[in-house]
Parts: C-alpha cells; sequence; structure tokens
C-alpha cells in the first residue's frame, strides 16, 4: 500500500444491504429510550429497519425508497422550539408514517393540532379501549392493555383526523389520516408490556405499507458476498481477527467472497483471555484453511496504557495501535488495501452515529462510549474498511454464523470487547492485574459452563476493580483484590437484565476464585440492568 487512504463515510444508501431497497422502514430516532426495540421488533417481523438521525435530509430518505417510516417517541415536548424536529418535507413523501408517542405528536403539531402537558400524565399500563375499526389495530381485542410513558398529549387532533382508541385519560390514543398516509398512537407497541404491540407493528407493515417481509439472513448472505466482490476487485483485504463472534463471522464472510485474497491478522495486545491465541488458531487456519498471520504486540499495547484510568483514553490508544499494527503488517502486502472489522449495529448506535448518516452532535442519541472499530480510529486510516456486519444486530450476526458453518461453539460464544481486558481491569492495566483477572474469568467460564447456564445467559465476565478490601485467611489478615461478577440476559444488547443466577452455583465461583486466585479475597455480583447501566463496567 503506497499512499493513505481515508476511510468513507456512511451515507444515505450504502450501508444498506441490497435487497432491502425499496423495502427499508427507516425509524426517525427522537432519543426514545426504546427506539433500539422498534428496530429489533420491525426486523423480527421480517423487515428491515434502520434508525436515522432526527435530522436526516429528506433527500436521503427518498434514496432509500422506503416502504414506510416510523416517527419514535421522546423525551421531548414538540410545542418547543429546542426539541428535536424532523424535515418538514418528510410529511409530503407519501409514504406512510407511523408516529409513536412523540412520533404522534410532532405529526399532528406540525399539520396544526394541539400539543401541550397532559392533565393526567399516563406512566405504565393503562387499558386501551377501540372506537374505530381500521387496518392498524386489526385483529386487537375491543380493549387490551399498552404501555404509555408520556407527560404531553395531542389534546385536539389536525383537520381529517380520526379517533380509533382512547384510554381513560387519552382521548386520542390511537388515530389515523388516510389522505396523509399517516397514523399515530400514543402508547408504545414495542414494548413486551404491549401485549398485541407486535400485532400493531405488523399491521402498519404489510396491511399498510405492503411490506413483503423479505429480510432474509440467507438474502443478505448472497447479496453481501457479492457486494464484497464487486467492492474488493482483485485487492487484498486484512481481516482484524480477536476470534470472538463479530469477527470470526467478519472473517468468514469474507473467505467465502474472496477466498485467498483475505489474510487474517490476530493481534496478540496481551489483553485477551486465556489461551485465546491457540483457539483462533485452530479454527481458522485449520478448520476454515485461512492464511492466518499471528504477531505479538502485547508489549507495546501495555506501554502504551501504562498510567492510564481513563476508560475513553484506553479505548483510544488501543484502536490507534491496532492500526499500527496492522500499517506495520500490511508492509507484507502490496495489494492490501482494505481493514475489515466486525463492527455492529449496537456499536454504530452506542458510538452516536447513524447508517444512515454521519455523526452530529445535534442529535437525541448520547455518544455513550467510544468503540475502538467505530469512533476511536485514525482519521487518515490508511485502508478503506469494509464492515458487512455494520447493519446487524447480535442474534442476526449469530444466525449467519451458522449459515456460514462457524462452529457452534464458535457462534454462541459470550461477546468480548474490542478492547480486551483493558476496559475489565478498572483503572490502571498491568501483566499482573490482566493475569490475575484471566485466571478469575475462566474459574467463572468454567463454572457457568458446568451448570448449564453459558446458553441461557448473554454475557458472563468478571471485573477486577481499583479497591481492595480487607480479609481473613489462615487466621491471619489480608487485604487484596476485588472482582466483580457481571452475568445478563439480553436479546439484542441495546437492553440487557442481570441473570438470575443461583446462589449455589454464585457461592461456587466466588469459593473458587477467592481460593484459587491469589491476591482476591472478596468477590461481588453486579445486579445493575441496561439502562441504566451498560454491559461492561468500561
Amino acid at each position: 500500500m503506497t499512499e493513505c487512504q481515508t476511510a468513507p463515510e456512511a451515507t444515505g444508501t450504502s450501508d444498506l444491504p441490497e435487497e432491502v431497497r425499496g423495502q427499508v422502514v427507516p425509524i426517525i430516532d427522537f432519543g426514545s429510550q426504546y427506539v433500539q426495540l422498534i428496530a429489533r421488533r420491525v426486523r423480527e417481523a421480517g423487515v428491515f429497519s434502520v434508525l436515522v438521525p432526527a435530522d436526516i435530509p429528506v433527500d436521503e430518505l427518498v434514496e432509500m425508497q422506503p416502504a414506510g417510516i416510523i416517527l419514535s417517541g421522546g423525551p421531548g415536548s414538540a410545542y418547543k422550539v429546542s426539541a428535536p424536529h424532523c424535515d418538514p418535507a418528510l410529511f409530503d413523501m407519501g409514504v406512510p408514517i407511523l408516529g409513536i408517542c412523540y412520533g404522534m405528536q410532532v405529526a399532528c403539531a406540525h399539520w396544526g393540532g394541539e400539543v401541550a402537558g397532559a392533565p393526567t400524565r399516563e406512566y405504565g399500563r393503562a387499558e386501551l379501549k377501540i372506537e374505530t375499526e381500521s387496518d392498524l389495530l386489526a385483529g386487537v381485542p375491543p380493549q387490551s392493555t399498552v404501555w404509555m410513558s408520556h407527560g404531553d398529549q395531542v389534546l385536539q387532533v389536525p383537520p381529517g383526523f380520526q379517533r380509533l382508541a382512547t384510554t381513560p385519560t387519552c382521548p386520542w390514543a390511537a388515530v389515523k389520516d388516510d389522505h396523509r398516509r399517516f397514523y399515530g398512537v400514543q402508547f408504545h407497541p414495542e414494548v413486551t408490556h404491549t401485549p398485541h404491540g407486535i400485532d400493531i407493528l405488523r399491521n402498519f407493515l404489510y396491511r399498510i405499507c405492503g411490506a413483503t417481509g423479505s429480510w432474509r439472513m440467507s438474502d443478505f448472505r448472497t447479496s453481501e458476498v457479492e457486494r464484497i466482490r464487486r467492492r474488493v476487485g482483485k485487492r487484498r483485504v486484512l481481516c482484524g481477527l480477536s476470534g470472538g463472534v463479530d469477527s470470526s463471522v467478519v472473517a468468514a464472510l469474507l473467505h467465502e467472497a474472496i477466498g485467498d485474497q483475505l489474510t487474517c491478522i490476530f493481534v496478540d495486545n496481551g489483553l485477551l483471555r486465556k489461551d485465546e491465541k491457540p483457539r483462533v488458531e485452530t479454527t481458522f487456519r485449520d478448520h476454515f484453511n485461512v492464511d492466518l498471520q499471528c504477531i505479538d504486540a502485547s508489549d507495546a499495547f501495555l506501554e502504551d496504557l501504562a498510567g492510564v484510568t481513563d476508560p475513553q483514553e484506553k479505548r483510544r490508544l488501543i484502536g490507534h495501535r491496532f492500526i499500527n499494527v496492522f500499517e506495520v503488517t500490511s508492509r507484507a502486502y502490496d495489494d492490501a488495501s482494505f481493514l475489515a472489522q466486525g463492527t455492529l449495529y449496537p456499536d454504530v448506535i452506542e458510538s452516536g452515529h447513524s447508517l444512515a448518516g454521519s455523526k452530529t452532535d445535534e442529535r437525541p442519541t448520547a455518544n455513550i462510549k467510544m468503540h475502538h472499530n467505530v469512533g476511536g480510529l485514525p482519521d487518515n486510516l490508511g485502508f478503506e474498511l469494509v464492515e458487512p456486519l455494520r447493519a446487524l444486530f447480535k442474534d442476526e450476526v449469530r444466525h449467519l454464523g451458522k449459515l456460514l458453518g462457524l462452529p457452534e461453539g464458535m457462534v454462541w460464544r459470550h461477546p468480548f470487547p474490542g478492547p480486551g481486558l483493558a476496559v475489565r481491569v478498572l483503572g490502571e492495566v498491568t501483566r499482573e492485574k490482566l493475569d490475575l483477572l484471566r485466571d478469575c474469568d475462566e474459574i467463572l467460564l468454567d463454572e457457568i459452563e458446568a451448570n448449564g447456564l453459558y446458553r441461557q445467559t448473554a454475557q458472563v465476565f468478571a471485573v477486577l476493580l481499583p479497591v481492595k478490601a480487607v480479609g481473613v485467611m489462615g487466621d491471619g489478615r489480608t487485604y487484596e483484590h476485588v472482582v466483580a461478577v457481571r452475568a445478563v440476559e439480553s436479546q439484542d444488547f441495546m437492553t440487557a437484565d442481570w441473570a438470575r443466577i443461583p446462589y449455589d452455583v454464585l457461592a461456587t465461583i466466588s469459593n473458587r476464585i477467592i481460593n484459587e486466585v491469589q491476591g482476591v479475597n472478596r468477590v461481588v455480583y453486579d445486579i445493575s440492568s441496561k439502562p441504566p447501566a451498560t454491559i461492561e463496567w468500561e
């Protein structure tokens, strides 16, 4: 590679799978805590969806050829200038629109309706009563339970709107306007607390938008292979292989697409799980016959991290060193032009980016944490990025992995962060702390697997806390490390709840770690959900 190339920014259509054009349903993100759930529910119904920023230009939406548009909820008040609003031209596109909560209020305000603080705020379950039959509420019982979360309310609908349903305190709980092709609900159909919510979403997608339900992972596999071949041509792709699910699926997909034009580079950054290197070598060099280069750069990574305690700075340094290793390694490949990564849609969202537009400071979705494969890369990258999983959620990636023939154990492997154990050693990272944490993590996963809990949990790991605690061992005082155990259940990793691990299993884990790992005298269990906490501690 003779010159630096800058990674192209995402555009309105470049990241969309080929087979969904004309069938995609973009979701205008007004900052709802449930917005990712809307995307998941739409995809589960067989229709591809993407989150787009509230201020996306309507030209970008037109390029997608959407089957319909969903306006999400949000914490703002539609009557305030400071609240997020969409391009007004969106309402003239002529495609069906579903407004959810704040999304309904924005649309009603746009067309001259009255939105104000509700006389009685609704939070939690409410009884919905259907007043008028409609395609949107087809199959929903005359009376059912819905989930409300709003302080504002539509007090007067615009001319031409029709009432579909009410609750005891909300006279316009569901509305429609056939001429404008608009449908609105004040409640949240995407959450499980609205039992018939998925029926309402499916009605919108199929009865109203005329979607075909063409979103199938087998089609994605075929189209993405062809897309990679067209883009790469005869050039070489370097793939950063960590051994986790995401990078492994990327490697398998690229190998199917371009064969021996793929070189996988496994970088031992000193931040990996125990025995990770031989596991990766066995799978990819022996099972898939992939060109695999193993680079030991652990000293360089640990030198970079010396004295660093800020988690964002850790991610930035690791990302930059990772790219530096790739640039040095790539000198042996004159035809290497691309860097492939296992970036997923949740990575994109949490980093404040969008599939349908570049990052903007005005987006209501916050930058929760920097992902080194999204926001931590240098401007002059030196490679063009290939991120074939960028539009997918974790469960979709697992499905793709099975289609590609990856071993079952690898497909269902728990996620491991790109910065590795550096974000599980809180505070300064040292070789000694990493070795200690590796031993704890091995015991933890051994017991989780032995008790049949691995597939019942989405992610389980140990965290080394930056504190020490007093203990007693052998009648003597100790002052040693504290280890936290984190186990969560999740479908898409956008939300998660702490796993109810049986007490006897937790007791065994604690006893084994304290007895077998020198330097630990206390184990605690994290019972935080996401939100408000993230899954990883850093």
